[in-house]
């Protein structure tokens, strides 16, 4: 059973600790037919967050700078380098056994681009992968290059968290701080930014969730 909950705005350190309680309580019940996966949709307060193995030179303002911003740097398990969450973003967290589904770690990853993919396709927006940049692009192999959704997933005995962050409208200031990504050659975008105007979050939560769910199962 996936549940599908709207978490609307919250801090990310209070939403990290919800993933790893939902995680664990995944894990135990794991054995039961019933057993509740998640999907959870959230807007994010401003803050950065850099994985496990991300290099700390790609976040280009102190500690100092970012406290008088009052901006959150947070290290987290997840894989990927550095990226940026704020409200405006669709941050995309599924709780869900990859072994009840039959996937591996790396179809999951595909699983996610995908659902990204074909949301953006509603807005005639063509979302490509990119070789070795894991995520989800605008303007493959041009000049232009611009990534739109970034991914970075951990699992726990093949149970995930951490997920997907989709720019709709968000304020794309706040990525010229860092290397998106640890990448210093490529642009970000939205989808506001490509369609020329802002969307209602609720309307590309409702599309991104219900892409999701088709490629589950």
């Amino acid at each position: 059973m996936l549940t599908v909950t709207d978490l609307e705005l919250k801090p990310y350190r209070e939403v990290w600790d919800f993933q790893k309680r939902l995680q664990e309580e995944l894990i135990a019940s794991r054995e039961l037919t019933d057993a509740e996966e998640r999907l959870l949709l959230v807007e994010h307060h401003p803050v950065y967050t850099l994985g496990f193995h991300g290099c700390a030179d790609n976040m280009l303002l102190s500690e100092e700078e970012l406290a008088r911003r009052g901006i959150d740097l947070v290290r987290i398990e997840r894989g990927g380098d550095i990226t940026f969450h704020g409200p405006g973003q669709l941050v995309v967290y599924p709780i869900i056994d990859l072994s009840r589904h039959g996937l591996g770690v790396k179809d999951y990853v595909t699983l996610l681009e995908e659902t990204v993919i074909r949301t953006l396709g509603v807005y005639g927006i063509k979302g490509e992968r990119v070789d070795g940049a894991t995520g989800v692009w605008v303007g493959k192999d041009t000049q232009r290059e611009r990534k739109i959704c970034a991914i970075g997933v951990k699992c726990r005995r093949f149970t995930t968290m951490h997920g997907l962050a989709l720019n709709v409208n968000t304020d794309l200031s706040y990525f010229n701080a860092i290397n998106p990504c640890g990448f210093i050659d490529k642009g970000v975008t939205s989808i506001a930014a490509e369609i020329g105007n802002t969307l209602p979050m609720d309307e590309v939560k409702e599309s991104l969730s219900r892409h999701f769910i088709e490629l589950l199962h």
